[in-house]
């Protein structure tokens, strides 16, 4: 079983920049595909960002797109979402998933989600 812990999240006002981290409880972490997903009120849960186990490719979504970045540090176990220019759409809870069918799913495991809010 592996155990996923977001954080990092927090309010922030808009074109401003958050870090997001997943810290993984596995050393398997490092042979798995991650990403992560975002969930607004009143939306379903929406892929954001996913990255292969070597960190060499990633994928985004086309909304993040040139905003977002995401890496991986395999010997920390964990996985990063550098978020620049903000905006109110991206308030969210942002999961982190691992060991998947990269780079959209579906995927084994998530984490509780860390809250990211965006004021105009």
């Amino acid at each position: 079983q592996v155990q996923l812990v977001e954080s990092g999240g927090g309010l922030v006002q808009a074109g401003g920049s958050l870090i997001l981290s997943c810290a993984a409880s596995r050393r398997t972490f490092s042979s798995a595909a991650m990403a992560w997903f975002r969930q607004a009120p009143g939306n379903e849960r929406e892929f954001v960002a996913a990255i292969r186990r070597s960190g060499a490719y990633t994928y985004y979504a086309d909304s993040v797109k040139g905003r977002l970045t995401i890496s991986r540090d395999n010997a920390k176990n964990t996985v990063y979402l550098q978020m620049n220019s903000l905006n109110p759409e991206d308030t969210a809870v942002y999961y982190c998933a691992a060991n998947g069918r990269y780079p959209l799913g579906p995927y084994d495991y998530w984490g509780q989600g860390t809250q990211v809010t965006v004021s105009s």
